[in-house]
């Protein structure tokens, strides 16, 4: 068991069955986590491996709730409970220990500049090398925040941020997964699961635009020019990255599959670049968009909130087969992936290279007629396809809660409908030809390659 650090006074170790007061439910579900890393090796692997720790076989992890410092009490101005952190780990690998502080927050609390400055601090008095903060806030990835800091007051120390609900949704893959060797330990993930995921918890999963999206959809709508730096903009766009998270996570746990966000490398190292950047498309095209990566699917499942149209749209891209040379052939080729389903709202963009007219049709006339996709305008062939499903919420879409509804489910109905159908196309091997003119010849004069086909044949 590894010892409490020098430096903590005090210290409760982390216990699955925490016994503290009813009101207290953020040190409960603290204790509850941090005890479930301490004793479950795939959990707190999977949990330290998203911060970019690696968590060896023979790694120890010991934790700590309500941690004071030594040097608290001699202090002469008088601590607060904001002053004290709701946790501590310590993974010690054999060579090094890798230390962090946890604080935590329940419900529609969010951790404040101040008290999140007043950690960093005590992290950096400590040598400790990180503050990971838990709350119901969403990020595309722990190692953004939505507290945003200078860069100077994170200097030699790391910070990270996890949601309740993504700490919940790597649980449920493990046990889905089967990635629990011990008995013993899949069934304590599995109470841990269930505490977490009832309501009594303070868990939530992000509900709600921000309040000011009914005034944006309302100033898109009547032609009003939106302020890329505005703050209806910044927290719309703040909204959107939380929902795009919930949104995976969800993905994520409908496929027991790991469900990730596809970021461009700026984007996943700078959020501020991100939220700048996405401030200015919401601004200037009037969309929200991310693109969702699902193990093994044909193509990245891409999602638009188009505030101008009010409609939300769910779009996978496939290349057209390129061993078909005829028009009609390359439609059939997607006609019998998508035929027998409920095509309401589906429908199939036909795209062609260059200048040549791009066309479109409704999925249902497409299945019914191979030529729906024809153009009077040109004979090219089509070299791609776009399959998407469009959901038009009118007077709904500025709904702060009717639009996450909406959102979260149309992305499931579109996969289960259509996306989880696709096929990308993969060009067929190449075949040897008969009577090779470079194949040996034997003794009767055939060749080696005509042998080959008549002993297939027999």
């Amino acid at each position: 068991m590894i010892a409490k650090p020098d430096y903590i006074e005090c210290g409760e170790s982390a216990r699955l069955i925490p016994v503290t007061a009813d009101s207290n439910r953020e040190v409960r579900a603290t204790s509850v986590v941090l005890a479930a890393m301490r004793g479950i090796f795939e959990f707190r692997q999977t949990m330290l491996n998203s911060l970019g720790v690696r968590v060896g076989n023979r790694a120890e992890l010991g934790a700590w709730t309500e941690v004071t410092f030594s040097e608290d009490r001699k202090s002469k101005q008088r601590k607060t409970k904001n002053d004290r952190p709701d946790g501590l780990i310590v993974l010690d690998t054999g060579r090094k220990k890798w230390t962090a502080l946890i604080e935590a927050k329940i419900g529609n609390a969010e951790i404040g500049e101040d008290q999140l400055q007043t950690y960093l601090d005590q992290a950096k008095a400590h040598k400790i090398d990180a503050v990971i903060t838990i709350t119901n806030q969403f990020v595309a990835e722990p190692s953004h925040h939505p507290v945003k800091l200078p860069k100077t007051q994170t200097r030699n120390i790391e910070l990270y941020h996890w949601s309740w609900m993504y700490l919940l949704t790597q649980a449920t893959l493990l046990l889905e997964g089967n990635e629990i060797d011990s008995p013993d330990q899949h069934f304590l993930l599995e109470e841990v699961v269930r505490y977490l995921g009832h309501d009594s918890s303070g868990i939530s999963r992000f509900d709600s635009m921000n309040r000011e999206w009914k005034d944006v959809v309302s100033k898109v709508k009547s032609g009003a020019t939106l302020n890329k730096n505005s703050e209806e903009v910044e927290n719309t766009v703040s909204s959107w990255h939380q929902e795009q998270r919930d949104l995976s996570l969800v993905m994520s746990r409908k496929l027991s599959r790991s469900v990730r966000l596809r970021l461009s490398r700026s984007h996943r190292t700078d959020p501020k670049k991100r939220l700048k950047d996405d401030s200015e498309i919401l601004a200037s095209k009037h969309v929200l968009e991310c693109e969702l990566e699902i193990p093994n699917a044909a193509a990245e499942l891409h999602v638009t909130a188009d505030l101008a149209k009010r409609v939300i749209v769910c779009c996978m891209k496939l290349a057209a087969p390129q061993d078909k040379k005829r028009a009609s052939a390359r439609v059939n080729w997607l006609r019998r992936q998508l035929s027998g389903i409920d095509t309401t709202g589906l429908f199939v963009k036909a795209t062609r290279p260059g200048r040549a007219e791009a066309t479109q049709a409704a999925l249902a006339d497409v299945l019914e007629d191979p030529d729906a996709l024809e153009s009077d305008n040109t004979d090219v062939v089509p070299t791609g396809f776009e399959v998407f499903y469009m959901s038009d919420l009118a007077a709904r879409f500025s709904g702060n809660k009717v639009f996450i509804e909406e959102l979260e489910r149309a992305v499931p109905h579109f996969y289960e409908q259509a996306g989880q159908r696709l096929r990308a196309w993969v060009p067929p091997p190449p075949t040897i030809r008969r009577g090779d003119p470079a194949a040996p010849a034997n003794e009767d004069g055939s060749s080696d390659s005509d042998d080959v086909a008549s002993d297939t044949a027999i």
